[in-house]
């Protein structure tokens, strides 16, 4: 007899539906899966064979032969235990023909036969949505996550023998609530911006790069506050949109680091890679291609700690992702795109010892070695970053202060009213803030005065600026005129923007 029922993979961000066609046959016994599978999906003959004796059912011995298709993408799902658990039972008679109807099934099955969760849940919801699914059985762990689908009756079942009741009609249960996704929690919630003691050009730039959402590189002497201040970057972002937490929420999923039973993400986030991170976890691969730490930033904070610490060929591989917003893997059996929308913060120290141009420690670095430091980061990626600041040491006058900073709360409200402003200005356009504007967008959406013009005009002289840097400047002035509540871009807002792009000194290297 022959059956068919629905599982899912996923590709790249994006779900993608599996047909499970099981035979079975009078012949010579056998269980045989084919469809370009995954060492996972090889193995979930016997789990599906056990699962279902351990269910208390028993198949005669047959001879089965079960097709996962379309044969050209590669199963690495433990997912799809279940839709040829189910497939199997209806094939053998257990279960009606129309059993699996509307129906998509994803979970992994343990040798007892409970469901377990698996990642990519929520892509996959999405997805069977859109290919007229009505039904969704899963895992109870993965039920907050398929929720997060309007449209969708997910069914949160425990093991296989409950499953084969429900699906047989001896056993009625109902679907999953909305309101049983629990809250989320606020990762940056003891983190503060008041905390910050002193470094205030530094923290004024944070406002400018959170407003606009522009690449900050910061450099100081160490214990200065950079890994402090980037910490605390996500707390004055705007909240994300739910279109922004569903991205974010997808991604996650995927990569399999949704909390277990968690809904949606509500906080950006904030990843810190360390600088032994090889250039395929940085940006993503893997023979089944699986997002790397850009893309497990998008819409939230990379920060790269000691960045000349990275290699080379790590660093590099930046470029696109800092450029186009996305990262392209392309492998033998596709070519996959994953989105790259991030913030990224880049900290290192002035020299190799740490201490050049420090009024306390003396420098042991000879210029040439000074030099090589900081030329490990290539011109071309130095460019893309639009705010290089230098952070000097604290001062104990500073430390000893009885006068708190700002509150990230305060600073957030500037930084969200900045952001409306643009989305006003950009609204029709496929981006959301001013580092993401085009070259063309500019003579439009940002308005130079002649005072403006003549200041930018003698510094892309003097300085030898590219076209690059030329536009970054604009963008950045144009940010720090949202946060004015200015419409037009004025002298001082290209002459802060300019400030803020060689703070440091590095634009030549």
């Amino acid at each position: 007899m022959f059956a068919k029922t629905y599982g899912a993979a996923t590709l790249g961000v994006n779900g993608v539906l599996i047909d499970a066609e099981v035979d079975v046959s009078n012949g010579f016994p056998g269980f045989d899966i084919v469809g370009l599978l995954d060492t996972a999906v090889k193995e979930s003959k016997e789990r599906v064979r056990t699962a279902i004796k351990n269910s208390g059912v028993t198949l005669r011995q047959q001879k089965v032969t079960i097709n996962l298709a379309p044969a050209d993408i590669r199963k690495d799902s433990p997912g799809l235990d279940l839709p040829i658990a189910v497939g199997l039972l209806i094939a053998y008679g257990v279960l009606p023909q129309k059993a699996a109807e509307g129906s998509l099934f994803a979970a992994e099955l343990s040798l007892e036969g409970e469901l377990r969760g698996v990642r990519g849940i929520l892509p996959m919801a999405v997805h069977a949505r859109e290919q007229g699914i009505s039904r969704f059985f899963v895992a109870r762990e993965n039920a907050n996550e398929a929720l997060l689908v309007d449209g969708l009756e997910v069914y949160a079942v425990t093991n296989l023998a409950e499953l084969i009741a429900v699906l047989s009609g001896r056993k009625q249960i109902a679907p999953a609530k909305a309101s049983e996704v629990p809250p989320q929690e606020a990762p940056f919630g003891a983190e503060d911006f008041s905390d910050v003691e002193g470094q205030f050009f530094a923290k004024r730039a944070m406002e400018i790069a959170a407003a606009g959402g522009h690449n900050v590189l910061l450099a100081g002497v160490p214990g200065a506050g950079k890994t402090m201040l980037a910490r605390r970057l996500p707390t004055i972002l705007p909240a994300m949109t739910r279109e922004e937490a569903l991205e974010v929420t997808k991604i996650y999923s995927i990569a399999g680091l949704l909390h277990q039973g968690s809904g949606l993400m509500t906080e950006r986030p904030f990843r810190s890679p360390h600088h032994t991170t090889s250039a395929a976890a940085l940006i993503g691969g893997g023979s089944v291609p699986r997002p790397g730490e850009v893309t497990l930033s998008h819409n939230g904070v990379l920060f790269l700690d000691e960045l000349p610490e990275f290699g080379k060929t790590v660093l590099e591989v930046l470029r696109q992702p800092l450029e186009d917003g996305k990262v392209t893997v392309a492998r033998v059996n596709a070519t996959l795109t994953f989105p790259a929308r991030m913030l990224l913060v880049a900290a290192m120290n002035p020299c190799p010892c740490g201490w050049n141009g420090d009024s306390r420690h003396a420098c042991n670095c000879t210029p040439s070695e000074i030099k090589r430091y900081t030329r490990r980061i290539s011109g071309p990626l130095l460019d893309r970053i639009d705010l290089h600041i230098r952070m000097p040491r604290v001062e104990y006058k500073d430390l000893s202060s009885e006068k708190k900073g700002e509150r990230s709360a305060a600073i957030r409200e500037r930084v969200t009213a900045a952001r409306e402003r643009q989305t006003a200005r950009l609204k029709g356009y496929p981006i959301y803030c001013n580092a993401q504007m085009s070259h063309a967008m500019l003579e439009t959406m940002c308005p130079l005065n002649q005072g403006a013009k003549a200041l930018l005009e003698a510094v892309f002289k003097k300085m030898d600026l590219s076209a690059r840097s030329y536009d970054r400047i604009i963008k950045v002035a144009r940010t720090i005129a949202d946060l004015d509540g200015s419409e037009g871009l004025q002298e001082r807002h290209v002459a802060e923007a300019i400030q803020l792009r060689n703070d440091i000194g590095l634009e030549s290297n």
